[in-house]
């Protein structure tokens, strides 16, 4: 049978416009799919981070429904969350990782600053029911190490969801006085949405803003045959998150004001020494504190000067963050923290903020800047619990809109905040 050569011209011209389409098509796609990868693969991103981390854990990602607010948590590092963003996997990934330690599969002999914005450890630091000094040890650093099971060993995850995990774990600790606890500690950690996060702060998140909000509740039980007292020692619960220094970033802490003589100092900053005015501003209701990681250095508000809120302002990235915790005026004893004997060692520190920095010898655990909350002294029976609660918010975009929100938040302007330590 003989065709018609304009029959086999025009199935030839249609083959060919078939072949052009697709190729073009799967170098679209090809495109497509390096640009996707490109922009995950960028270092800062949520996508990097988590990529990265897979290689090394198993993460929990939560996400809200739009895929934009979402956090990463982690059983290996005892429920903590370990970073979020605002914008998914190509927005900016707020909490700082230790990149290089988690990479070497080395672990360090007094902490390791693995990283993650919410992580617990247990208070007192210092003096004689700390938990990080060995019985008759001097209080210095070469004797400070952080016990493993807050530091090196997992919780085990007991329930999870698209915007929910739940963590637990466990554990007997000594303290400096050679008192034994046994305790459980619990991690549940919830994604919280827009209304949630315009409820809980009174402002409304205009539309562009891009925002995340979390929630983390700590739970702590004595699962021993004996009560936690004053001269057993009574545990807190310690929370600390780690954010990335920039030149950019200052860290803001309201706070009550009143005379010294009624209310105590302002801040404690005798930690690790003095820090100088060009590090630490006390201005009309509100402390500014440089959070460069240049300068070791670490405040405290005591239960009397504290408003239960701080956060962080980085003019680079221009991005607010800010921290909630829970706190009852009155409600009981703060441990105490600092690295020595104490004649008061339930008169602490409830809100703490630590800009890291270089030690002695040149080496830096860092560099990262700290937003820290405290529970109350645990005074539990057997059998008994305490819980603390810690939120923590990001917002990023255009500054103006982020100016209302932090004069409404904090009462003080960015420009104030920018301009505190030019």
């Amino acid at each position: 049978m003989r065709v018609n050569p304009w029959i086999s011209r025009i199935i030839s011209f249609l083959l060919i416009v078939i072949f052009i389409f697709a190729c073009s098509t799967s170098a679209n796609k090809k495109k497509k799919s390096i640009t996707m990868e490109t922009n995950v693969d960028k270092t800062g991103t949520f996508g990097y981070d988590l990529k990265f981390l897979e290689k090394y854990m198993h993460p929990v990602v939560l996400k809200d429904n739009s895929g934009k607010a979402m956090l990463i948590a982690s059983s290996e590092w005892q429920g903590r969350v370990i970073t979020s963003t605002a914008a998914g996997d190509q927005g900016k990934s707020y909490g700082w990782i230790n990149y290089a330690l988690v990479k070497s599969g080395k672990l360090q002999e007094h902490m390791n600053a693995f990283g993650g914005e919410d992580r617990v450890w247990l208070g007192p630091e210092g003096g004689q029911f700390s938990f990080y000094f060995k019985k008759g040890s001097p209080f210095n650093f070469d004797n400070w190490f952080v016990p493993k099971e807050i530091d090196t060993e997992p919780f085990k995850l007991k329930a999870s969801g698209d915007d929910y995990a739940k963590f637990e774990r466990e554990m007997q600790l000594n303290n400096y006085s050679g008192y034994n606890f046994n305790l459980k500690l619990e991690r549940n950690i919830k994604l919280l949405y827009k209304q949630q996060v315009q409820d809980l702060l009174d402002i409304i998140i205009e539309p562009g803003l891009g925002f995340v909000g979390f929630e983390t509740e700590t739970v702590l039980k004595n699962t021993g045959n004996a009560p936690w007292t004053k001269i057993t020692g009574m545990p807190s619960i310690w929370i600390l998150g780690m954010f990335t220094p920039s030149p950019g970033v200052t860290i803001v802490i309201p706070f009550k004001q009143g005379d010294e003589k009624n209310l105590g100092p302002v801040v404690n900053d005798i930690y690790f020494g003095r820090i100088p005015p060009d590090r630490l501003k006390i201005m009309d209701g509100i402390i500014l504190f440089r959070g460069d990681g240049k300068a070791r250095g670490k405040i405290g508000l005591s239960p009397i000067r504290v408003i239960p809120l701080a956060g962080s302002y980085d003019s680079i990235s221009k991005t607010l963050t800010v921290v909630r915790f829970s706190f009852n005026e009155g409600s009981g004893d703060y441990v105490n923290s600092l690295w020595e004997i104490q004649q008061e060692p339930f008169k602490g520190d409830v809100l703490n903020s630590y800009n890291d920095g270089p030690l002695a010898d040149g080496s830096q655990m860092g560099p990262f800047y700290e937003l820290e909350s405290s529970s109350p002294a645990a005074n539990l029976k057997p059998g008994e619990s305490l819980s603390h609660i810690n939120q923590t918010f990001h917002f990023q975009g255009n500054e103006e809109i982020l100016n209302t929100l932090a004069l409404k938040i904090f009462g003080i302007s960015l420009e104030e905040i920018k301009s505190a330590f030019k």
